[in-house]
């Protein structure tokens, strides 16, 4: 490659990550400082206090781990997690599968809850098995990117209070900024993001928080912390006032993120909430007056993550093709179980608009005419344009 390199500017509608608004991009061109300059330690200051408010927690361990949502889950686990300890998680699709990897990796007591695919789990069942198994550690995936999945978790709190000696680890990598999330309120001991998808800030940072009850598990270890890098109680006193160096942060990638969550609250939390799902209830009903269908039944379906079912006969990598090289647009396609069997369309944060959905049920409908599916003309944006109409 030679000369100035030019990425092309997609509408990314696919499972992350999402568009970074204008204003994002421009703050990753600022000047770079010094990791420990005074002007950047205000910076982390602010970003600490912005995650607190996106999290919905007062939790003074709430920080962006360096690195992607994969290293936030790593750093959940290997920093409550010891050999030996009992640990249970719900597993009903990839990411659940991937919590079970990192657990075994801790050299846990491994117990996994199996659920099926593309549901929610039961709160009694994990109730049952809490009692049964009584673990150290419960987690649990609040949305499930492979499938589209919601799993609520406002019962949570009081299955735990019988249980006082497990800590509530969370997986809300696709829902922080898009969905609510109240770390407090639920009891969740543990919870972390990625910055590239509701958030709409590139990928490399894992926004997470841990709980007074996490932080007095992690302080009182019999060993240390697997992993030195992600080590909280070495990452706390960088993040917190002593400042004492534990690695070079990525400058500009919290540039981008201090710019993020201003935009998230300028929008506010609950106006930001409420066009997920306005957007998504839009896209839903363009989606069925198509003759298509939901892989998720409504009450859990993710406002951020549509999973729609992909047409006997439709091939599913020519309509994925078609819409990027044709109309520039990137969406998803099924994982593991589902791969071939559904198509993942984001709507995070600065993606999620009704210019996107309209345009999305636009190409695709011209998409699916060309494999001969029958689709009424313009059935999907009317019946959008509908949703919107109500809402205003």
């Amino acid at each position: 490659m030679t000369g100035e390199f030019h990425p092309p500017a997609r509408i990314l509608m696919g499972p992350g990550p999402s568009n970074a608004d204008p204003r994002v991009l421009l703050a990753m061109a600022k000047p770079l400082v010094g990791h420990l300059d005074p002007e950047f330690i205000k910076i982390m200051d602010n970003i600490k206090g912005l995650l607190e408010y996106v999290f919905a927690t007062q939790n003074v361990q709430t920080l962006p781990i360096s690195g992607t949502g994969s290293a936030g889950m790593e750093a959940a686990f290997v920093n409550v997690v010891e050999p030996g300890d009992r640990v249970l998680v719900c597993a009903n699709g990839v990411f659940g599968e991937r919590m079970v990897d990192v657990a075994e990796r801790c050299g846990a007591n491994l117990r996994t809850l199996s659920g099926a695919w593309g549901q929610p789990f039961d709160p009694a069942v994990i109730e049952e098995e809490l009692r049964t198994f009584q673990p150290k550690v419960l987690a649990i995936v609040h949305a499930e990117t492979s499938t589209g999945v919601l799993q609520p978790l406002e019962e949570f709190p009081k299955i735990l209070k019988k249980h006082p000696d497990t800590l509530l680890l969370v997986d809300a990598v696709t829902s922080l900024g898009g969905h609510p999330v109240k770390v407090d309120e639920w009891g969740i001991d543990i919870c972390y993001s990625g910055t590239q998808k509701c958030l709409s800030c590139p990928p490399g940072l894992a926004p997470i928080t841990f709980s007074p009850r996490a932080m007095a598990k992690i302080e009182g270890r019999a060993k240390k912390v697997q992993s030195l890098y992600l080590d909280m109680n070495m990452l706390g006193k960088y993040w917190a006032s002593e400042r004492k160096y534990h690695h070079t942060a990525p400058v500009s990638m919290n540039y981008a993120l201090l710019e993020a969550l201003r935009i998230v609250r300028e929008e506010g939390l609950e106006s930001r909430y409420e066009r997920h799902r306005r957007n998504h209830l839009a896209l839903v009903a363009g989606i069925e007056a198509m003759r298509l269908s939901m892989f998720v039944e409504k009450p859990y379906r993710l406002w951020s993550l549509n999973a729609v079912r992909i047409p006997e006969g439709i091939d599913d990598a020519k309509v994925r093709r078609r819409l990027l090289e044709e109309y520039n647009l990137e969406i998803g396609g099924g994982l593991g179980l589902l791969t071939g069997k559904i198509w993942r369309v984001g709507l995070m944060g600065y993606s999620s608009s009704e210019t996107n959905v309209l345009y999305f049920l636009t190409a695709l409908e011209q998409a699916l005419r060309e494999q001969g599916f029958e689709v009424a003309r313009g059935a999907g944006i009317t019946a959008a344009k509908e949703v919107y109409s109500r809402a205003q």
